[in-house]
């Protein structure tokens, strides 16, 4: 399943490349984008446990930018 989120507070580039290589090494994710400019994110990962992924994807989102929000 591939889903595209808006990104609110994303403040640096540095930060969404920082973010977009944590939800890669989540199991479960195929691939990931995060766009600086766009203020976009997609995820495309496991469709049976993609809610679950999200949650995990959040998380290490919060800890790389804790302002950022992902408007689910």
């Amino acid at each position: 399943m591939k889903k595209r989120f808006k990104l609110t507070d994303l403040d640096c580039a540095n930060c969404a490349a920082k973010m977009e290589e944590a939800i890669k090494k989540i199991n479960g994710v195929h691939d990931a984008t995060v766009s600086f400019m766009a203020q976009k994110m997609t995820v495309d990962a496991e469709d049976a446990r993609f809610d679950d992924i999200m949650k995990e994807v959040v998380a290490v989102c919060k800890k790389v930018e804790p302002d950022c929000v992902i408007n689910l």
